[in-house]
């Protein structure tokens, strides 16, 4: 069987060659990150279309997520050398130089105009702590230095107690979002949201562009976590990014805040990716420390969707093997406990999805209680999926579709595998038909129970109102 917890994996220098991206696609990988932080439109493009090619040649569903920066704040080049001491000033200034310890260029134009005195700046996820002494207003930002270390760079700045004016998208993700939705990728990462109106704007972004894709939002920041509800409300799936939520709220925090919102996902029926230094010796290293398995472990057994790799596989030099072993994690965990969300989602509200809803709850409940095989949707938009894999049933979840674009999308969510179907005379003969795939797919064989779930009648493809339960003969 396979694993029920998806792997993403970040493509970059090690990993972006035909020949690799094909192994990490055989190791288990599910969907590809393209981070667009990195690297230029022609890069992008080519390995997107590869990731389509292999999906050709291997027939598989892989989707591919377009990760866009953001409004992500870094210093400019600094010499080589360079040492910040405890107590010391350094300058911040919007005007391009050459840094060094005492004066370092900064990319983002309105830094004087939103800091203000006492606030800290965390630079080089946290590694430096200063806190800011004077603004001009203008141009020009003096700190001290609280924590001193080696500053490099091109390094990320957080500013954990400062309400910054940047845009959610800024003029880079414009650009790079028309990159990734002219290549169709499934999924679009949004960085550094901080409320349910960032991802609004990104949405209808989408919709102006008739793209069915599909938007992740990156957890990473305080007011995000306190507007959580309100973002789930409106995204179509949460990835806990770790790495600048660890720096922007305490670092103690974040496993109670990864819990929570995984949780309030399972409620939400919205799939949720874990991220950010989940193996992070496997970089150089062929083992991960026992805290990474451990890691990685937990976030199965929390019920992620998905758990990501970033530098691992970007950078590092074994990303098909830090695959095989993520995947090993996740079999032997999925092979010994029964992942179950922590409140039963039953279906309260009396909404257009209700009956959807219910059904969908019903099915996994069902499922469970019969020992089922498979739980079988009939679905046009994905819909059924995301709902059924909410509920974590034990059984094998099966979409079938007549809409292309949901075979790779539906890569990310828990449990779901995805077959083309586009045949429906008649209710009957569709499900003889689906029966006869998965039994040719060796999902199911002679004697087990499984679950259908459709509309009916079947040729509309209307609201799923119908549930069955069948022998498979």
């Amino acid at each position: 069987m396979k694993n029920k917890a998806k792997i993403v994996a970040t493509l970059g220098p090690s990993s972006s060659d035909k020949k690799t991206m094909i192994a990490m696609a055989q190791a288990g990988l599910n969907v590809f990150r393209v981070n667009f932080s990195h690297g230029d439109h022609a890069t992008h493009r080519k390995t997107i279309r590869i990731a389509k090619e292999i999906n050709e040649q291997l027939d598989t569903n892989l989707a591919v997520l377009a990760d866009l920066q953001g409004p992500k704040l870094r210093i400019g080049d600094v010499k080589d050398d360079q040492f910040l001491e405890k107590g010391n000033i350094i300058e911040f200034t919007k005007q391009p130089c050459l840094g060094d310890a005492s004066r370092v260029h900064m990319n983002y134009e309105q830094f004087a105009q939103d800091v203000k005195v006492g606030e800290r700046v965390l630079l080089d996820d946290g590694k430096l702590i200063l806190s800011i002494t004077e603004t001009n207003n203008v141009d020009s930002v003096k700190a001290e230095v609280i924590q001193g270390g080696l500053l490099k760079s091109k390094k990320g700045v957080n500013l954990p107690n400062t309400q910054i004016s940047l845009p959610c998208l800024t003029p880079k993700d414009l650009a790079d979002l028309e990159v990734a939705l002219e290549e169709k990728v499934e999924w679009i990462g949004l960085s550094f949201v901080r409320n349910s109106a960032d991802v609004q704007q990104l949405k209808d972004l989408i919709a102006k562009s008739n793209s069915p894709a599909k938007v992740v939002s990156k957890i990473e920041k305080p007011e995000a976590v306190l507007d959580i509800e309100n973002i789930l409300k409106v995204t179509d799936a949460a990835m806990v990014a770790r790495g600048d939520l660890g720096v922007e709220v305490p670092m103690q925090s974040v496993p109670l805040i990864q819990k929570m919102i995984v949780e309030k996902c399972h409620m939400y029926a919205k799939p949720v990716i874990i991220a950010t230094q989940m193996m992070e010796t496997m970089i150089d290293s062929m083992t991960p420390t026992r805290a990474e398995v451990n890691d990685v472990a937990n976030s199965v057994l929390d019920g992620a969707d998905a758990v990501m790799l970033s530098g691992e596989t970007s950078v590092g030099l074994f990303p098909v093997e830090v695959i095989e072993t993520m995947g090993k994690i996740i079999s032997h965990v999925e092979a010994t406990v029964d992942v179950k969300p922590i409140r039963d989602g039953i279906p309260t509200d009396k909404n257009e999805r209700y009956i959807t809803d219910s059904i969908c709850y019903n099915a996994s409940k069902i499922a469970d209680q019969t020992d089922a095989m498979a739980i079988l949707s009939m679905t046009h938009s994905g819909y059924t999926a995301f709902q059924i894999a909410s509920h974590r049933p034990t059984t094998n979840i099966v979409a079938l579709t007549s809409n292309k674009t949901i075979l790779n999308m539906v890569s990310l969510i828990w449990g779901v595998q995805a077959f083309y179907y586009n045949k429906m005379e008649s209710t009957d003969q569709t499900f003889s038909d689906i029966e006869k795939i998965i039994k040719d797919k060796k999902i199911v064989s002679q004697g087990d129970l499984i679950i259908n779930i459709a509309s009916m009648p079947i040729q509309e493809k209307g609201t799923t109102n119908m549930l069955k339960i069948s022998e498979i003969k």
